[in-house]
């Protein structure tokens, strides 16, 4: 096997790097605990047979072309890859693959469901005003949540992680509409959840959670005139993508009252957050965090550098984004 220069952007959990390593492979690691401006980026990617991006890591055509003709593969440590030109990658002969798996998908589901259950029974407010000496004995009105059993949850984008939130639910007894492109005769079958569109979904949910990728079509998603269909009082949770939420349409929803709350853990242009939604008391934001538990790290760290020493041994790694680039592509 060839020996290949590997470039990773950010040095990430777990000991997988050193397959690389061991397998004969270059491998050099930014030494900043930071996402790389685009002209160090383009610096240090130069020369190299294959980058190990992280989602905070803008790569298009033009990054690509000043890598080198050499560059095979851009593994990302990630499951959504709009940080990706795929396109460009594509039209390159270069491959492109990301993480996605059930650890994955579990953790965001858990961290969904802990946003949830936060908002719902005001977990954030209490313990400030607990840790500010607001407790001043057992009162009969403060901090007045809401049940979850019999309310309705509305989840926008029925996938895996979708699926998964919809299993929850049903230990709350809750009733759970879904939308998506096409019905899933299993997943009501399973889960008993019901096939509402948008605007049915929008008017009966005491909750609604997005799990969709980030697409031309979710890009403002939940914006000003969505936002007023949803039901008075409910709750917004974001575990998805930021850009699929106007955060400016939202600040104005919760200012009005019509939307009780809402809990963020991805935002419009991250690391930046609207500084109205951080002063408002019934909004939970959390720094993207939904998939950080140890598993799934792990094993994103793990299916990142077994797709770059796949491609090393001529073999089509396992979740290749592009897949109509593999009769195409760069061989060496």
């Amino acid at each position: 096997m060839k020996e290949m220069k590997v470039f990773v952007t950010r040095q990430i959990p777990g000991d997988h790097l050193e397959k690389l390593k061991e397998a004969g492979h270059e491998v050099a690691i930014s030494q900043f605990d930071r996402p790389l401006s685009e002209e160090e980026l383009v610096e240090k990617v130069k020369g190299t047979d294959a980058i190990l991006s992280l989602l905070t890591d803008r790569i298009d055509g033009d990054l690509m072309d000043a890598v080198g003709s050499q560059l095979k593969i851009i593994s990302s440590y990630a499951v959504g890859f709009d940080n990706v030109d795929i396109k460009a990658a594509t039209d390159r002969g270069i491959m492109v693959t990301n993480t996605p798996c059930d650890e994955v998908n579990e953790a965001v589901a858990e961290h969904t469901w802990a946003l949830i259950l936060a908002l719902s029974r005001r977990i954030v407010e209490a313990d400030e005003a607990t840790r500010r000496g607001g407790f001043k004995g057992w009162e009969p009105d403060i901090f007045l949540g809401i049940n979850l059993t019999g309310k309705t949850l509305g989840i926008a984008g029925l996938g895996r992680i979708g699926l998964m939130v919809a299993r929850r639910a049903k230990g709350y007894n809750m009733t759970v509409l879904y939308n998506k492109h096409s019905q899933d005769p299993e997943a009501e079958r399973e889960l008993g959840v019901k096939f509402a569109s948008f605007e049915e979904l929008l008017a009966a949910s005491d909750i609604v959670s997005l799990h969709v990728p980030l697409t031309d079509e979710t890009r403002n998603m939940f914006r000003k005139d969505v936002i007023s269909k949803m039901k008075k009082g409910s709750y917004l949770v974001n575990t998805a993508r930021g850009a699929c939420v106007n955060e400016h349409d939202l600040v104005e929803a919760l200012r009005s009252g019509h939307l009780a709350g809402a809990a963020l853990d991805v935002f419009s242009n991250e690391p930046n957050i609207d500084p109205e939604l951080i002063g408002m008391e019934n909004v939970i934001l959390t720094p993207h965090i939904a998939s950080a538990t140890k598993e799934a790290r792990d094993k994103m760290g793990e299916m990142a550098v077994d797709a770059l020493l796949d491609v090393f041994s001529g073999k089509k790694p396992q979740n290749i984004v592009n897949e109509e680039v593999w009769p195409n592509r760069r061989k060496w």
